[in-house]
């Protein structure tokens, strides 16, 4: 059965480091216009992964709900869908950044350093590090977000760096579509990991595009990741575009 998100609340969940200001624009044009419910909680970064999981749980207490989000949001996302079958609807998987455990995932690695750079240094000279390393679009971004989130950004990005994403084996059991967007040219967050997601779900399909694309316009994530989800639910379709 197809997925229809008409009057559907529909929860993302930001990346690392950033943001439901971001989340919104990347995801609420494409969600909007399918008729969706739009809800981007912010993050905190003092308790992440927990207050994630509430703002997921708070949404679904009386009718099922679509999930999704960025990275980290993704990850949890999925673990969340897992864990309450009957609550959710579909999945929207922007970027993400591993499978399993995080040991020497280049986003976990990126946020460990991030975390010991701030407590060392501060927010001002990590932020103008990161300035000198990133793409304008996303250095820009995270200036924004690092500093909504401080002084609690270090504790944040421990966490997420910390976090045990759903292996593939459980994601065999995801009983609702997935619809997974990655970027070709991010070694952050390696396409080859979105491929792995979309392997191993029953119901899913991936989207590629560019960082550059994102830059452009964030919400090429959101369409993005909805034209997989519709993928997802046309067998006749590849799993991967």
């Amino acid at each position: 059965m197809a997925v229809d998100l008409r009057g559907v609340t529909t929860v993302l969940l930001p990346g690392t480091g950033s943001d439901d200001d971001f989340v919104y624009r990347a995801f609420a044009p494409a969600l909007h216009e399918a008729g969706a419910i739009v809800v981007t909680p912010p993050p905190q970064p003092h308790r992440l992964i927990d207050g994630y999981r509430d703002e997921l749980r708070d949404a679904a207490r009386s009718q099922p709900i679509a999930v999704g989000g960025v990275s980290i949001g993704a990850a949890v996302a999925v673990e969340w869908a897992l864990a309450h079958p009957t609550q959710v609807v579909a999945v929207l998987a922007a970027l993400p950044a591993w499978t399993g455990a995080p040991d020497a995932a280049p986003a976990a690695m990126a946020a460990r350093h991030s975390a010991e750079l701030l407590r060392r240094d501060g927010l001002v000279a990590t932020t103008t590090q990161m300035q000198a390393t990133s793409p304008r679009w996303l250095a820009e971004e995270l200036t924004r977000s690092w500093l909504s989130q401080w002084p609690a950004l270090p504790e944040a990005m421990d966490a997420a760096a910390g976090y045990v994403a759903p292996r593939s084996g459980e994601m065999e059991r995801l009983g609702a579509a997935l619809g997974v967007v990655s970027a070709v040219d991010d070694p952050v967050h390696p396409l080859e990991v979105g491929i792995e997601w979309v392997s191993a779900a029953p119901r899913a399909a991936l989207r590629t595009l560019t960082l550059d694309a994102i830059g452009a316009d964030p919400a090429v994530l959101g369409a993005e990741s909805l034209a997989a989800l519709w993928d997802a639910d046309n067998p006749a379709r590849p799993a991967v575009r």
